[in-house]
């Protein structure tokens, strides 16, 4: 099975996850997996519990948030482009009027009695 490229950033804490590329505050990753894999195979691979993080986008479309990760099983594909924001991230600025969501991503949030939007999210365990 062939390769594909993916262009992957990692941003607040999750940067540490990108070991010699971590800048900091973000990490900039080319990495390679087989042709098919999911961005469950990708955090795998980095090692980011799916729980530990936050807004996620792939091409430029919102896929996950805290909460809801309907996107473990979207299929990657050659040169996508994967944010991986921090729980405790801020929402990226140049997405305050919106963003466009992955297929999966509508689908969840359509099934929430909420669609998927929270005031507070509670931390894994946390009861309070």
């Amino acid at each position: 099975m062939a390769d594909m490229s993916l262009d992957v950033w990692l941003y607040g804490p999750l940067a540490k996850y990108g070991k010699e590329a971590d800048q900091g505050s973000f990490a900039n990753l080319q990495m390679r997996l087989p042709e098919g894999s999911t961005m469950g195979a990708l955090l795998r691979r980095l090692g980011i519990n799916a729980d530990e993080r936050g807004i996620t986008f792939i091409n430029g479309q919102l896929s996950a948030m805290p909460g809801l990760q309907p996107d473990l099983g979207h299929i990657l594909r050659e040169g996508d482009r994967v944010g991986i924001f921090h729980p405790k991230s801020m929402w990226p600025f140049q997405y305050r009027h919106g963003a466009s969501m992955t297929e999966e991503m509508a689908r969840a949030m359509g099934q929430e009695k909420d669609h998927g939007l929270h005031h507070t999210y509670e931390e894994a365990g946390d009861s309070s």
